[in-house]
């Protein structure tokens, strides 16, 4: 005999076969309604994102360079010329080059070094572009060397040449493909190659945000969401954002949440600074794991310069994360530096965790 099953308040009399197959249908939806929650998330992120230039804040060299390129293309009747986006995370790469084809009209594949992992990929792409379109691959850095040989004739001469056959009966082909745009992104400029950062164009380095652009970005974010928020709220916000737009998005939603419970749903600057301090944002922008790295160069190791492998040991975190994620900021906020011996807390990071630093550090 097969015993009941309760499944959301619903009670089943099932043998063990209904047993596996309801419970396999209901994991099946929850996986389902995750997807969807997800997608929603994404939906909303892409949602605050600018289409035009005249809409994306900040950057100002960068846009009036750009705005140059593409009318000086569209009065030739030409294809926007290769273009290499550069700097950390989160700073509008990817926004970037979808407002650039939409500037141009144009529609955009969008791909990464990582997800091209043979040659045949990267010709499946480009045959299947269309005249004018733009082609935007994010982590350029990462392509396969073969492939990337295989996309200079693309860039330069927009051919593709293939390799038909094997041994002494291989014989190489050129096809034509469509004039297309390649955008590049990159948070990491010294992994390119010389060869493939020659090829574009023109390379543009993006800035981190001051904390007046990232507030005129919250205040479009918050407009955009429904959000009521006062300019001071805006600017608390962004001051604790490190720069990054992608992360005041994140946080005005945070704050959204806190203030629609805890509060009457306005964000003011007090209900901002109270939200991202529940939230483990302190006023310089740092979270919880940069406050224990601070607190473990300081207390646990006292003062002493530490290596990265101890470092991120003793974090539990993987030593790439804490030199890539967690270090730059710390150290452009003059809270660590490195040092021949090792990284090492300044007398700010000592003043900030509210102790007092050892004589002799700087």
């Amino acid at each position: 005999m097969g015993s009941d099953i309760e499944i959301e308040g619903l009670v089943f009399e099932a043998g063990d076969d209904d047993r596996d197959a309801l419970a396999g249908r209901l994991a099946a939806r929850e996986r389902a309604v995750s997807a969807d929650l997800i997608e929603d998330d994404l939906a909303l992120d892409r949602s605050l994102r600018p289409k035009r230039l005249g809409d994306y804040l900040g950057q100002a060299k960068v846009k009036e360079s750009l705005a140059i390129l593409i009318e000086a293309a569209r009065g030739r009747g030409d294809v926007v010329d290769h273009i290499l986006f550069s700097g950390p995370p989160g700073l509008g790469k990817t926004t970037l080059a979808q407002v650039v084809a939409n500037e141009v009209g144009a529609s955009i594949r969008t791909t990464s070094g990582p997800a091209i992992e043979r040659t045949g990929d990267l010709a499946a792409i480009l045959t299947n572009l269309e005249e004018g379109d733009v082609l935007f691959i994010d982590e350029i850095h990462r392509l396969n060397r073969m492939v990337e040989e295989v996309l200079y004739p693309a860039l330069e001469d927009f051919a593709l040449d293939i390799v038909v056959g094997k041994g002494p009966a291989a014989r190489s082909i050129r096809l034509d493909i469509p004039r297309f745009t390649l955008i590049g992104a990159t948070t990491r400029t010294g992994l390119l190659t010389g060869p493939l950062r020659d090829r574009f164009g023109i390379a543009f380095r993006l800035a981190y945000y001051t904390p007046e652009e990232l507030a005129s970005i919250v205040r479009r974010s918050a407009s955009i969401l429904g959000v009521d928020i006062e300019e001071e709220g805006a600017l608390e916000v962004a001051r604790r954002s490190r720069g990054t737009p992608r992360l005041a998005n994140r946080l005005l939603k945070r704050v959204r949440d806190w203030a629609q419970v805890r509060g009457d749903g306005a964000i003011t600057e007090d209900v901002a600074a109270q939200a991202l301090s529940f939230f483990e944002v302190d006023d310089l922008g740092l979270d919880a794991v940069d406050n224990r790295i601070l607190e473990l160069l300081c207390v646990q190791f006292s003062g002493r310069p530490v290596g990265l492998t101890t470092l991120s040991s003793a974090l539990s975190e993987d030593p790439d994360s804490v030199e890539d994620v967690y270090e730059p900021y710390l150290m452009q906020q003059g809270l660590m530096v490195r040092t021949p011996k090792g990284r090492q807390a300044t007398a700010r990071a000592w003043e900030h965790l509210g102790l007092i630093a050892p004589e002799g550090v700087a």
